[in-house]
């Protein structure tokens, strides 16, 4: 490569979260010149400071705050202390964002990437101008990569001057915990909020638009998920619409749905939907292609219709997930400079939800794999018979394998249950190499572990078999 003049590079990324990060990484690994242009004074994106690592370690405060962690263990109903505050709650997250906006500028800084405090703007498809505390930057460059993330919606009908209704992002600067929370949006997110709300003994009004929770789940998963939420303190209204959010006293929010149904709650969180952060960034007038909710249009290699211009992350829509995200970004990295060292995504995409119980799925649920005419077979086992779950006192949750009835290939894996987004990965390595649920039978897992429940889903699986298949697949075991 030719000398670097100062502010001509060979890849500028605009946007500092988990896919802009990892693009950037991915091409300094490489040795080339990289700039990454955030304009938010805090490195790190959703991932890092507003979404997927503040609302996970929400999480895990919530559990230990409320007793919930250890309920199940000792055989006690621990309730939440009542001199708990907002900043008991909040303090790990604070602590683990910080820790990781560290572990951030440790890792440009180890792959030599120009990191650029201010505000990007395409001029055209090799010309990336920037407006700096200090003036303007005209960076020149061989490939742009545009991963700038989403922002929550605002509905007119919501008062989100109100210091009690708040989004996805301002939640997180809650001033008190409040006594009582309706969650407009039952997807992923309102899901997760709903519920780790509710175990700190907050009553929780959870408003679904839909007929089901997470309708891409498979079936048994989102009942479960479901009726564990009616164990907890949370009133789930489906097929429901807010008409208007109006305060009618200093500590009472009313919220009137289309339906007619009207209650009153102290808070409220606005967590239906998110819209990509696509404006003033000179993407139509570079000639990128938008779709009609302003999502950035991408080949398979996240290349817009402009050559040299890319897009990953949220900006391009669903699945919009941080690991996701992540692999998009190497990949985009990897085809603007012809490596093939990144050359697709996995297709088997797992997923993880943070709700409690949490969730994990990879492959084929029953409902895909009856529309799509495979002849399977499934094949369950409850945490209540782990060693292991009832140790950590979670006796609640089940895996389900799918699997080819003929083959015993395994087509997908569904948990619901403590540490079920570490679990799912057993399986998703499985069905990559294309095995069979043998691999689960024959293994020898440590005792006790939750692992171990693989095992015996796959013995309840081939349980599930007319007794004259099931000799065949002995046979071939043996």
């Amino acid at each position: 490569m030719a000398h670097k003049h100062d502010d001509d590079y060979d890849l500028v990324v605009i946007g500092s979260g988990p896919a802009g990060e990892r693009a950037a990484s991915q091409a300094a690994y490489f040795g080339f010149d990289v700039a990454l242009v955030e304009k938010a004074e805090a490195p790190g994106g959703a991932g890092i400071n507003t979404g997927t690592i503040p609302s996970k370690t929400l999480r895990e405060s919530a559990l230990f705050l409320s007793g919930a962690q250890t309920r199940g263990l000792h055989g006690v109903n621990l309730l939440v202390k009542r001199d708990v505050s907002a900043d008991d709650f909040m303090y790990r997250e604070r602590y683990v964002v910080g820790r990781q906006r560290e572990r951030f500028h440790w890792n440009m800084d180890r792959h030599r990437v120009d990191f650029i405090h201010g505000v990007a703007r395409l001029d055209g498809p090799r010309r990336v101008s920037v407006q700096t505390p200090e003036g303007t930057r005209a960076l020149a460059t061989r490939a742009v990569i545009v991963a700038t993330g989403s922002t929550p919606r605002h509905p007119d009908y919501l008062p989100f001057e109100d210091s009690w209704v708040y989004d996805s992002d301002s939640i997180l600067e809650m001033h008190a915990l409040p006594k009582s929370m309706a969650c407009i949006g039952a997807g992923v997110i309102g899901c997760e909020y709903a519920t780790f709300i509710a175990a700190m003994g907050i009553r929780v009004v959870l408003i679904n638009s839909g007929e089901t929770l997470l309708p891409f789940l498979d079936r048994e998963l989102s009942e479960h998920l479901a009726g564990e939420m009616s164990q907890e303190n949370i009133q789930v209204l489906s097929n429901e619409r807010v008409r208007s959010v109006t305060r009618v006293s200093a500590t009472a929010l009313r919220v009137v749905l289309e339906s007619g149904i009207d209650f009153e709650v102290q808070s409220v969180l606005f967590a239906a939907g998110r819209r990509p952060a696509t404006e003033d960034l000179g993407l139509v007038e570079a000639g990128v292609n938008l779709d009609a909710k302003g999502f950035v249009s991408v080949d398979e290699n996240y290349q817009t219709n402009v050559p040299g211009i890319y897009a990953i992350g949220d900006v391009i829509g669903f699945p919009a997930l941080a690991s996701t995200s992540m692999d998009q970004g190497r990949r985009a990295a990897c085809h603007a400079f012809g490596f093939d060292f990144r050359n697709k995504v996995d297709r088997q995409l797992p997923f993880g939800i943070y709700t409690v119980p949490s969730i994990s799925m990879v492959g084929e649920s029953e409902q895909s794999a009856a529309d799509k005419g495979i002849d399977y077979a499934v094949g369950r086992a409850s945490y209540a018979n782990n060693p292991r779950s009832q140790i950590i006192g979670d006796e609640h949750g089940f895996l389900k394998l799918v699997f080819c009835r003929s083959t015993l290939k395994l087509l997908g894996v569904h948990i619901i249950g403590e540490r079920s987004t570490e679990l799912i990965h057993l399986g998703a390595a499985v069905i990559q190499f294309g095995g069979a649920i043998d691999y689960f039978i024959q293994s020898v897992f440590n005792h006790p572990t939750l692992s171990e429940i693989y095992k015996y889903a796959a013995y309840d699986g081939l349980r599930s078999l007319p007794k004259a298949e099931q000799r065949q697949v002995w046979r071939k075991l043996d």
